[in-house]
């Protein structure tokens, strides 16, 4: 099939080639059709011709048979007239009456099985069609034979067209439902480049930015549409970019700051002033270091060869928080598969997923109680705290960047499980 550019030329090109070939399936049924309507019509005169030839015939009563054809059927039956012709033959195969000069029998090959049989009889140049139909005269069985000669055969208009129309009709829905099906079939495929680019647009995300919707296949009326949205997504990308780059970049020099920030405190002799100072500078840390985290998950490429032993990272994790859940008299578990649990993944992305989810379930859950790193052979590992939860209304929310239950609260930039979240889009 041709490549086209617009998809009205598609259709019209599709349109066009099932036109002929319904055209031309029609015609082959259509031809056959009206071949078996002439048929029919031809094979109904012939046996009538018979019948009526057999009504004249008759016993004497010296037991000889006689047939007295009245006017018309002599006319009809003449050899001037040349179309048709008739003949009476016993069980014995002797012709006991013929019209055709040489008082032979139309069909010689008549089987004379049953009470009507319909034959065809090379007869020279011409070619001989009829029916032979049996009778009983006087306890004697004949079979009459009536032909006509096909090279001489009129169009038989009247009867042909109503015939035919009787038995045309009924293919007529049949057509129209295969021009419906076909239709269908034309525009699905006509649609098909829209639908794979709806596809591809379907996985355009924060994991994949850089996806763009296919132009080579798509039809010359859409594609202007097709070239605009790709432009309005690298737009995206670029300010998605930029905004990265200056989280990177902002991150980054605050890291200066603070370390000297905490140099400075050092020199200070109020020792609860220190402490104080410390914790804030503690947290202005922790959030930079969460936003450097966010800028290198924005920016990382998956690779789909990589793959990390999950015990191992939970194992990892569970001793890094340890120390920060004891000092708030919380308890670490780690439990589930002993051996080794591989899963496609880069060992420091999922370490950082880990570790910021339990760090909020360290935060968030009673003193006394403890945190557990549950690792399942299947893939999947939980982390499980004894807080409050979240409500139904608050599941959307606890993924945005920044978003907090309770602002006023300090210690929680509000950053960790949007992190979580990145990670497992990029592995989703």
């Amino acid at each position: 099939m041709p490549r086209f550019k617009s998809i009205i030329s598609r259709i019209v090109f599709l349109h066009v080639v099932a036109v002929v070939i319904t055209s031309i399936l029609m015609s082959v049924a259509l031809s056959w059709l009206l071949s078996y309507a002439t048929n029919n019509i031809h094979n109904t005169a012939m046996e009538e011709q018979a019948v009526a030839v057999g009504e004249h015939l008759r016993k004497t009563s010296d037991g000889r048979l006689e047939l007295d054809l009245p006017l018309d059927l002599l006319g009809l039956y003449s050899q001037e007239y040349g179309r048709y012709s008739y003949a009476v033959v016993d069980a014995g195969g002797k012709v006991q009456f013929s019209s055709l000069r040489d008082q032979a029998a139309l069909f010689p090959a008549d089987p004379r099985a049953s009470e009507v049989t319909f034959l065809q009889q090379k007869r020279g140049e011409a070619t001989v069609s009829g029916a032979s139909v049996r009778k009983l005269v006087g306890g004697q069985p004949l079979w009459i034979q009536a032909g006509e000669d096909l090279g001489n055969r009129d169009v038989l208009t009247d009867d042909i067209v109503a015939d035919f129309y009787k038995n045309v009709g009924w293919i007529t829905l049949p057509i129209l439902l295969i021009l419906l099906i076909i239709d269908i079939a034309i525009f699905r495929r006509a649609l098909r480049p829209l639908r794979l680019a709806s596809e591809i647009a379907e996985n355009i995300g924060p994991a994949r930015p850089g996806l763009r919707l296919p132009t080579d296949e798509i039809p010359q009326e859409v594609r202007p549409l097709v070239a605009a949205v790709n432009q309005g997504l690298d737009r995206l990308e670029e300010a998605f970019r930029v905004q990265r780059d200056f989280t990177a970049d902002a991150a980054h020099e605050l890291r200066t700051p603070l370390s000297v920030l905490r140099t400075r405190l050092d020199l200070l002799k109020d020792r609860d002033a220190i402490k104080a100072l410390r914790r804030d500078v503690d947290g202005m840390a922790h959030v930079v270091s969460q936003l450097l985290e966010i800028a290198e998950l924005d920016s990382f490429v998956v690779d789909p060869q990589e793959r990390a032993d999950l015990s191992s990272v939970a194992a990892e994790i569970a001793e890094f928080v340890a120390p920060l859940a004891l000092a708030q008299g919380k308890d670490i578990a780690l439990s589930g598969a002993a051996e080794p649990v591989w899963v496609k993944g880069n060992r420091e992305m999922l370490g950082r997923a880990l570790r910021n989810l339990a760090e909020n379930a360290i935060n968030h859950t009673a003193a006394g109680s403890t945190v557990e790193f549950v690792v399942e052979s299947g893939g999947a590992v939980s982390v499980l705290d004894s807080g409050p939860g979240i409500s139904d209304e608050e599941r959307n929310l606890i993924f945005q960047r920044f978003w907090r239950r309770d602002r006023r609260k300090a210690g929680s930039s509000g950053l960790g499980l949007s992190i979580v979240q990145r990670v497992a889009e990029l592995y989703s």
